[in-house]
């Protein structure tokens, strides 16, 4: 007999549609496909209500007793997705005939996939209280659900109920539970919740150990993570590859990349193959430190053992080039990566416009820009932030401001970072007005201002000459609760030794060492240079003594202004004797420091001393700019040596510097 079509169905009743299901399940050996599409075509053409709970549930019945499970959870997700049925009410409809527990089973499931976790732990409330069994992989679902989501409290009450409910626990639920308390943190509660489970006759497996080394090793505590492990062998299971990399990721973290190194070997000694992403953990950490070698090294081995790097591999060798400036070898990289069929996605693409702009190569930053959008991938605010910054540096201003228009018209809302750079990108041209105008919209965009934001902002008015307003937003940091730090203080301390107000800039450093901020090489040497531009070298000397004391070491902006100090005073010999420490302290001299000490000896008449220091400069390898032969120059002449004035003029124009002909 046929079965009935569907246009006359669509005229029927309410009851009679309900009279023609039974009917259609019976008769076709594929019910679920002709019961849907009826049940879609009436709802469609007829006034009858086919999404409520009382029409539905007899359907679902019908499916779940013919075991069609994804037809009855497609009905399933029809009536959770509606605004007017609750928890209750669906399981009301369920319930009013002879229900079989799976329904409810699938009921559970089904708001879990559904992402609607809170109503799944309501509903298997309602369940517990009417006294309804569900199975307890609907627990186990229910559990995973919320931990998935990061419930973990709520996970908890759950299973507390679950036990309650005398429902037989495994080892699935051993293994949510487990992973619960390692994602909160609570690793110490595991091995008591193990040994309580072990009582029930529930056992930890594979998966509980592995899940337990990842926790500790997340955390920084790799020895308790190989102490598992041990436990693991101990108990007869075999370490795998999902336990290694766990490890291996630990020590990365932990900055132990040696003893990775290490672990990888012994992997295959224990009869484990490392895998791409044991591989990748080590290339990551090799590349993280910029150890390029390492680095290529661990990706040559990847290719040896016929393992195919990833997209993870590829934007680990392309970050770390791309950090040392060296855009030739990242290029390389990104154009094996596509050779392999591997799609770059934005975080690449970013990695290579910052790469850019790190050489001040901005033209070609905005190419790939260019080329990242050619190839479908949305620019977010990271690789806008990414080019604003290059331009900020470059100081193409007016380009940063369009570029910042550009992500506002496509929807992209600057961020924190976008205004901090565009603030500090005005301060350094001088743009002040515009940097304060930024500041005044970031506030009104309630993003606020952090100490970093301010500082910029400091050091601009500082430069900027205007030290009241530098006041100002430093009383206003503070009246809103953001304190300085170490470069605010160092900022407004320079800014005073630059204008020679020494008692104020030492008020200032008295201050933050009474707040115990530790002053940076930065404060001491805006001191040494406030000292030796009010022409006091030798209290500029103490300062380098303290710096010592306080284990801070002096670099060559601290030597080239105490010695700069030490000429302009006429202690030529003492400045000379700088130079020695310098060398002893493996700090390299520069041209700057040598032009400085020459310039003293000249004015003295001491031109052999000059020569010599020259001639030290060359055996260094570093070499002379046009303020050094301009000084020999002018040594020379005043002592009437034109043979040699004439000798280092010609070899200044062979250099390709043009001399000052006025001698």
């Amino acid at each position: 007999m046929a079965s009935p079509p569907l246009r006359t169905a669509t005229k029927t009743s309410s009851s009679h549609f309900l009279r023609t299901l039974p009917n259609l399940n019976r008769k076709n050996p594929n019910p679920s496909t002709q019961t849907l599409t009826l049940t879609n075509e009436v709802s469609s053409t007829s006034n009858l209500n086919i999404s409520s709970p009382q029409t539905l549930a007899p359907l679902i019945h019908t499916f779940v007793n013919n075991r069609h499970l994804s037809s009855a959870q497609s009905l399933l997700l029809r009536l959770i997705r509606r605004r007017r049925s609750s928890p209750s009410e669906i399981i009301s409809s369920l319930s009013n005939r002879d229900p079989s527990p799976s329904v409810f089973d699938l009921l559970i499931r089904t708001y879990v996939q559904a992402r609607k976790l809170r109503e799944a732990a309501e509903a298997f409330r309602i369940l517990k209280v009417r006294g309804i069994l569900i199975s307890v992989n609907a627990c186990n679902c229910l559990l995973a659900g919320l931990v998935r989501i990061n419930w973990v409290d709520l996970a908890f009450e759950v299973y507390r109920e679950v036990v309650e409910m005398r429902v037989g626990l495994n080892v699935y639920t051993l293994n949510i539970m487990v992973n619960a308390m390692c994602k909160d943190g609570r690793l110490k509660d595991v091995d008591l919740f193990v040994c309580e489970m072990e009582k029930e006759g529930i056992f930890a497996d594979l998966v509980t150990f592995n899940t337990m080394v990842d926790a500790y090793c997340r955390v920084g505590e790799v020895e308790d993570a190989l102490g598992i492990m041990g436990s693991m062998v101990e108990k007869g299971f075999k370490p795998n590859v999902v336990t290694y990399n766990s490890v291996l990721n630990g020590f990365c973290k932990m900055g132990e990349i040696e003893r990775a190194k290490e672990l990888i070997g012994q992997m295959a000694s224990n009869g484990v193959a490392a895998d791409t992403s044991s591989y990748n953990i080590l290339l990551m950490g090799f590349c993280r430190d910029g150890n390029v070698s390492e680095a290529l090294r661990v990706y040559d081995e990847m290719l040896r053992r016929d393992l195919v790097p990833d997209i993870v591999s590829f934007s680990a060798l392309i970050g770390m080039f791309a950090k040392k400036g060296d855009m030739n070898r990242a290029l390389g990289h990104f154009g094996e990566m596509k050779g392999r069929g591997l799609v770059p996605d934005s975080v690449i693409y970013t990695m290579l416009i910052s790469g850019f702009c790190r050489i001040s190569k901005i033209s070609r930053a905005l190419k790939m820009r260019d080329e990242m959008v050619g190839h479908g991938c949305s620019l977010d605010v990271v690789t806008y932030n990414t080019i604003l910054n290059g331009l900020c540096k470059e100081r193409r201003m007016q380009d940063a401001h369009g570029l910042f228009c550009e992500m506002r018209e496509r929807g992209i809302s600057p961020d924190f970072c976008t205004f901090t750079t565009l603030i500090n990108g005005y301060c350094k041209d001088g743009s002040i007005a515009k940097a304060l105008e930024l500041f005044v919209m970031m506030s009104e965009r309630n993003l606020k201002p952090d100490v970093v934001t301010y500082n910029v902002l400091i050091d601009g008015f500082c430069k900027d000459g205007d030290m009241e307003k530098a006041i100002e937003l430093w009383d206003d940091m503070i009246n809103k609760g953001i304190y300085p730090n170490h470069i605010t203080y160092s900022i407004l301390i320079d800014s005073h030794c630059s204008k020679g107000h020494m008692g104020e800039a030492f008020r200032l450093w008295d201050e933050m060492k009474g707040l115990r901020i530790a002053p940076n090489i930065v404060t001491y040497n805006s001191l040494i240079k406030g000292h030796c531009r009010s022409g006091d070298a030798s209290k500029a000397l103490e300062l380098l003594f303290k710096m010592n004391k306080d284990k801070i070491l002096p670099d060559r902006v601290t030597y080239n202004t105490l010695i700069h100090g030490l000429v302009k005073e006429e202690r030529v010999n003492e400045a000379f004797d700088l130079v020695s420490k310098m060398d002893h302290e493996g700090v390299k001299p520069d041209v700057i420091t040598y032009n400085v000490l020459m310039n003293g000896f000249c004015e003295q008449g001491k031109m052999h001393e000059t020569d010599g220091i020259f001639n030290r400069m060359a055996e260094q390898g570093i070499q002379p700019d046009r303020t050094t032969y301009t000084t020999l120059i002018d040594g020379h002449v005043a002592n009437e040596n034109m043979k040699m004035a004439f000798r280092l003029h010609d070899e200044m124009l062979q250099k390709g510097f043009v001399p000052d002909d006025n001698f």
